[in-house]
């Protein structure tokens, strides 16, 4: 009798993780979808190429556009921390159904994207924290359009192709298991695709991610809802 009610415990747990994982992986999708957007708006905020040495200069120690731009930058650990937890939760409730390849490859284009995103957002904020918090005298010219660059192609050359990789098989792991409608893999290979091909600094390409990644959690927090999730 003790062991029938053990079983009927352990049977009701299992069920309550496998209800709470989508909709920790929805809700971790989702702020990292706003964390992402708000941080990317804040933090591309700065002198238009082509600025003097003045307006470089009233912009990180006159105006509060440099302000903002920081208060971008620290978001951006908080929306890594959030895909990681989007990450995890995804791989939580595929639990043996996983392959490891896919596996391997799901959660390595997640690591690199974020520590990509990290090094882009360091290179872009490096120059205003410097100002406000060490006394740095504002950049030159060169310098800026330096730091602008670096952050530039850590941003569009590398972050978005891992992160072109991590839509592929996330798509392709949906498709597989079962667990995303076919509309919205389609939309994750489309994206996936532009991301891995397309040779562009437009930066609100960028947004096509957080779209995506709004997309499954959603789609994700509604199944689990449902309990039409497979298990």
């Amino acid at each position: 009798m003790v062991t029938h009610e053990t079983e009927d415990s352990g049977a009701a747990l299992a069920a309550e993780r496998r209800l709470e994982t989508p909709r920790a992986a929805g809700i971790a999708g989702l702020v990292f979808s706003a964390l992402f957007v708000v941080s990317l708006l804040l933090v591309r905020q700065r002198p238009a190429p082509g600025s003097s040495a003045k307006e470089i200069a009233d912009f990180y120690l006159v105006h509060d556009a440099g302000r903002t731009a920081l208060v971008g930058l620290y978001l951006v650990p908080f929306a890594g921390i959030a895909f990681l937890w989007f990450i995890a939760a995804i791989r939580s409730h595929l639990g043996e159904r996983e392959d490891r390849f896919f596996a391997t490859v799901f959660l390595g284009s997640g690591l690199l994207f974020v520590g990509m995103l990290f090094a882009a957002s360091a290179s872009a904020g490096a120059l205003i924290a410097a100002v406000k918090f060490q006394d740095q005298p504002p950049p030159d010219a060169d310098t800026f359009l330096l730091a602008r660059a670096l952050g530039f192609s850590f941003m569009f050359v590398f972050a978005v192709r891992a992160a072109a990789v991590f839509m592929l098989v996330a798509s392709t792991i949906g498709l597989r298991t079962g667990f995303l409608p076919r509309w919205l893999v389609v939309a994750g290979y489309l994206s996936g695709f532009v991301f891995l091909f397309t040779v562009t600094y437009v930066e609100f390409l960028a947004l096509l991610l957080p779209a995506w990644v709004t997309a499954v959690s959603i789609v994700i927090m509604r199944a689990g809802r449902a309990g039409r999730l497979p298990a």
